[in-house]
């Protein structure tokens, strides 16, 4: 029973994270369950049984909050589970080998998302365009697949992907990635239990994450309504650089070149510059709240 408490906290705290910056929820409690001692395909299964329920909540609650751009969800939704049903069928061929060249991937679309919100200084962004279906519907493809061999990708490959478009709005993307994530779990699970078949998924564990999961989705689909895009942008790229340099400094070659400390020490350097450009983002946006009915006060003197 307290594993199962401890699970549905976890569950709670990663779906919080995941609704309102469209990343975690698989990646966070993979790595819970793995340290309990699951194999990586009854670990992936448990936690896309789970995302069933928690996207489809977190769903329901970002359409509640006008948070979803209904045209990317119809380009990503559908191929994203079609490659996460044969991901989940492929998962005894280990993903590990990929994961380096993927983190680095998503490392420098991390920076660049970062470095994008806080180039324009003190000026609030716009996005403007459509990101063309020719590039939605393979980037769903690859992330769905990611998704269902590391029992977490499809935030973390298709939320700074998205960003670092420039044409969605943080709000949407992760409103439209939470979404759609639900058909992908869809596939991810079919695919599971036609490999495994049901008698290898602890049940206990899924109800668990999924009760947690469907508390926290309309807190933290309400967080993305409230909070400004580039809050939500810095917040979402921070998570994403910092999750996969962690990735890339657990890589053997590496850990061997660096000191022992030195892991932890990049780790904490980084969690505080994020933290420092989160607090300057913050700063800027309630200067920029308190002088906008100013300036909405200002009128232009009416012609004789």
């Amino acid at each position: 029973m307290r594993t199962l408490i401890v699970l549905a906290l976890v569950g709670f705290g990663a779906q919080l994270v995941d609704g309102s910056l469209g990343m975690a929820y698989g990646v966070t409690s993979s790595t819970l369950l793995l340290a309990a001692g699951l194999t990586p395909a009854s670990v992936s299964a448990t936690v896309h049984l789970a995302e069933v329920g928690t996207t489809l909540a977190s769903g329901f609650s970002h359409w509640r909050f006008g948070n979803i751009d209904w045209r990317v969800v119809g380009f990503m939704a559908v191929p994203g589970g079609i490659a996460a049903f044969f991901g989940a069928n492929l998962l005894t061929v280990s993903g590990d080998a990929a994961a380096p060249a993927m983190s680095t991937i998503l490392l420098l679309l991390g920076c660049y998302v970062v470095w994008r919100f806080l180039s324009i200084g003190g000026r609030r962004p716009s996005f403007r365009g459509r990101v063309p279906a020719g590039f939605l519907v393979p980037l769903a493809a690859v992330a769905g697949f990611m998704d269902a061999i590391g029992g977490g990708g499809w935030g973390p490959v298709g939320t700074p992907t998205l960003l670092a478009s420039g044409r969605i709005a943080p709000r949407k993307v992760i409103g439209s990635i939470d979404t759609s994530e639900f058909v992908v779990s869809l596939g991810a699970s079919a695919g599971f239990l036609l490999a495994l078949g049901s008698q290898n998924i602890n049940y206990g564990m899924v109800v668990a994450l999924l009760i947690g999961g469907v508390a926290a989705a309309p807190l933290a689909a309400w967080l993305v309504r409230l909070l400004a895009p580039r809050i939500l942008a810095i917040g979402a790229g921070g998570l994403i650089i910092i999750t996969n340099a962690r990735t890339l400094l657990n890589v053997d070659a590496v850990r061997s070149a660096l000191p022992d400390a030195a892991p932890i020490l990049l780790l904490a350097a980084l969690a505080v510059l994020w933290a420092g450009a989160l607090v300057w983002v913050i700063r800027r946006e309630i200067a920029d709240r308190r002088t906008a009915p100013a300036r909405t006060e200002v009128r232009v003197p009416e012609k004789v």
